[in-house]
């Protein structure tokens, strides 16, 4: 599974909106892979931040 997969697979699950830190901690992977995987998501318009620094998916 990619980095993207598991970033939305987590968000998915939480169904609340988290920061990357959060993330880091769900998905076991790297601050850096997690923040471009974010980075790529949004990019697609597959997440979206309902407040500053915090990301939810679609």
């Amino acid at each position: 599974m990619d980095a993207k997969t598991q970033v939305l697979e987590a968000m998915k699950k939480e169904g609340t909106p988290l920061n990357a830190g959060k993330i880091v901690e769900l998905t076991n992977l790297d601050r850096k892979v997690v923040d471009k995987a974010m980075a790529d998501l949004k990019a697609a318009e597959l997440i979206t931040s309902p407040k500053r620094c915090f990301w939810q998916a679609k």
